[in-house]
């Protein structure tokens, strides 16, 4: 009998009973990072959902222009550290420490981001993005002046607000859904690989 807690409040889907382009989606995730992370396994119950989720995603956080990759998962671990979502401060600290080759910075980042070795540019990106994360309401021009201070121009704007937007509602679903992380995040890029 296994003591290992299930994935979520709700029961995962089985691979074979998904549509075909799901199944493929997750199981090109699982070809590269050698595992398949709950989420995937949790969303896909709604197929139509999953691919929302997933493209707007992917549309955030693969581009190769303005933020970093890092920038960009700098976002989500901070953003979700103050919304306390394990899921998400585990996996994407796990893609952040990574990203940046820092076995650090995802733990000081989700602990507290004021306190986290960052650059005066990325201090104002996590300022903004947790503003937009907790308190939307009360953005105002003094905070996209601050940004264009930094360098940022508008479509680095809307991407860190669009990030921490999506992500807060992704850590509500991971926290409303009891979405466990994957034992295979916590581990990585905090040794140097072999």
């Amino acid at each position: 009998m296994s003591t290992t807690p299930p994935i979520s409040r709700f029961a995962a889907p089985e691979l074979a009973d998904l549509p075909a382009d799901v199944r493929e989606r997750i199981l090109a995730v699982q070809e590269k990072a050698g595992f398949v992370p709950n989420v995937f396994l949790v969303l896909a119950r709604r197929p139509e959902e999953f691919r929302a989720f997933v493209g707007y995603h992917d549309a955030l956080m693969e581009k190769d222009a303005g933020l970093t990759k890092a920038e960009r998962e700098m976002i989500v671990v901070a953003t979700s550290g103050l919304n306390e979502c394990q899921y998400c401060v585990v996996a994407h600290g796990a893609i952040l420490r990574i990203r940046a080759k820092n076995p650090l910075i995802a733990d000081q980042l989700a602990t507290n981001y004021r306190k986290a070795d960052v650059t005066p540019r990325q201090r104002a990106m996590l300022d903004f993005a947790v503003k937009v994360s907790q308190r939307a309401q009360e953005i105002e021009e003094a905070d996209y002046t601050a940004l264009r201070a930094q360098g940022f121009g508008d479509e680095d704007i809307w991407d860190i607000a669009s990030i921490s937007a999506f992500f807060a509602m992704s850590n509500r679903i991971a926290n409303a859904f009891t979405m466990r992380p994957n034992d295979e995040f916590f581990l990585m890029g905090r040794v140097p690989r072999k």
